[in-house]
């Protein structure tokens, strides 16, 4: 039963909270507002429903390290996006004309915030985490991919590629972002690193979603393959194999700390919260024990 709680708690926020932040859309500085608040939202209801249905601290959204681990993330995720940018432009299929929309680029912020947050909840703390309790860290890390990919076919320019390329960039990386760190922050803090850049700094198209303008007055052009076409450059291909290549970065570095989980045999199965540590701080990779008591945790 705790699964059915859990996801009925994230999804009712994560719905409320999306409506909310597209109700206001047009509205920059209120879009912005709002995308915090949905943000913030999201995470208290995480923590309580984790903590009443599981009976134990929410340690992968407590807030010692919390900004650090993030930060971190999000400088991850500008940077991995900006050096698929970079190639695009190497080959002449990203071009800047000048200065877009800085309210623009203000709005997308608060939305991307709420999305980033909102989805990282559901699709990490939430499906990945009971998944990978019962089947084990790899096949976990391959069907919430592949779910996360397979959701984004509902995008107004969606295609069957760009479905895949999402599966294995972001549902993959976003998931051996958490299963290295044990933490919610760092994906997410990855997740809205990328989608900021992509439509809040550079103005490309994020997922086909008919983005708005961001920082930039740019256009792309070119091969469907190398832009991502409508789609946007998630659909690109050098997005998969960067995107491939930190995930392998991710697990190698969760191998390092002993984060990975076997398949279990039924008998076996028991809840897989952050494992206990000896280590303090979530944000040097390292969860907070499992029956830690701690009073900065999400929410008491």
């Amino acid at each position: 039963m705790r699964v059915v709680w859990q996801l009925l708690a994230v999804v009712a926020v994560s719905a409320v909270g999306g409506q909310s932040v597209v109700a206001v859309s047009g509205k920059p500085w209120l879009s912005f507002a709002v995308g915090l608040v949905v943000s913030v939202l999201a995470l208290l209801v995480y923590g309580w429903v984790v903590r009443v249905t599981e009976r134990r601290p929410s340690t992968e959204v407590a807030l010692k390290g919390a900004g650090a681990a993030t930060g971190r993330g999000v400088l991850i995720g500008v940077a991995l996006f900006g050096t698929v940018i970079v190639n695009i432009a190497f080959l002449g299929g990203y071009e800047v004309h000048g200065l877009g929309s800085v309210p623009g680029a203000v709005g997308l912020f608060g939305f991307m915030a709420a999305a980033a947050t909102t989805e990282e909840v559901l699709y990490r703390g939430v499906l990945f985490r009971l998944v990978e309790e019962r089947a084990g860290t790899w096949i976990s890390l391959v069907l919430t991919g592949t779910l996360f990919g397979l959701v984004h076919l509902f995008n107004p320019n969606a295609t069957l590629w760009g479905a895949i390329a999402i599966a294995i960039e972001a549902g993959g990386m976003l998931g051996a972002a958490y299963v290295a760190t044990r933490n919610l922050w760092v994906p997410i803090g990855v997740h809205f690193g990328w989608n900021f850049a992509a439509g809040g700094i550079f103005s490309t198209e994020v997922s086909g979603n008919g983005t708005p303008q961001g920082l930039l007055d740019s256009t792309t052009s070119g091969s469907t393959l190398l832009t991502g076409g409508a789609f946007g450059p998630e659909g690109s291909l050098y997005s998969v194999v960067f995107g491939a290549l930190l995930t392998a970065a991710f697990m190698w570095l969760a191998h390092r700390r002993g984060h990975l989980v076997p398949r279990r045999r039924r008998a076996d199965r028991v809840p897989v919260a952050p494992p206990a540590h000896s280590d303090p701080a979530p944000s040097e990779g390292h969860p907070l024990p499992s029956g830690s008591d701690d009073a900065s945790t999400l929410p008491r």
